[in-house]
């Protein structure tokens, strides 16, 4: 058994983190000592790992903790916890499609701002201040 403080070095989380976990309910496997402080087995390394991903992969506290709910009933709820992923996969490939339109954005906008000092042009295209209503 781990203490707070092993147990972050392991999982690489800060321990913080690991106590809004633990009391979230996110841990189900967490022990307490006589003194109260928590103690984590490889079965609560593992929630702590898998809330870290759920959580790197865009999932809510509140959706995190009815999916730990899920699991925990096993097998039956396998269905649910898929159409769950799927539709955090879609919202994650939405949230990648608006980022890459913001990149390309930006791309442009530098590629006409390196045009603009290479070629030693006084018209600055891309400053609102300048621009004329049509």
């Amino acid at each position: 058994m781990l203490e707070i403080k092993e147990a972050a070095k392991k999982v690489g989380m800060n321990e913080n983190t690991i106590r809004y976990y633990t009391d979230q309910g996110l841990v189900p496997s967490v022990k307490r000592d006589a003194n109260h402080h928590r103690l984590f087995d490889q079965a609560s390394l593992n929630w702590l790992i898998g809330d870290h991903r759920m959580r790197a992969a865009g999932m809510s506290i509140r959706e995190l903790r009815y999916y730990v709910k899920l699991c925990l009933k096993g097998n039956s709820t396998v269905s649910e916890r898929a159409q769950i992923i799927d539709q955090l996969r879609i919202k994650v490939d939405q949230q990648l499609k608006a980022a890459q339109q913001r990149a390309h954005f930006l791309s442009v906008k530098s590629q006409i701002y390196h045009d603009l000092l290479n070629h030693h042009r006084t018209k600055d295209v891309l400053n609102p201040g300048t621009w004329k209503n049509n």
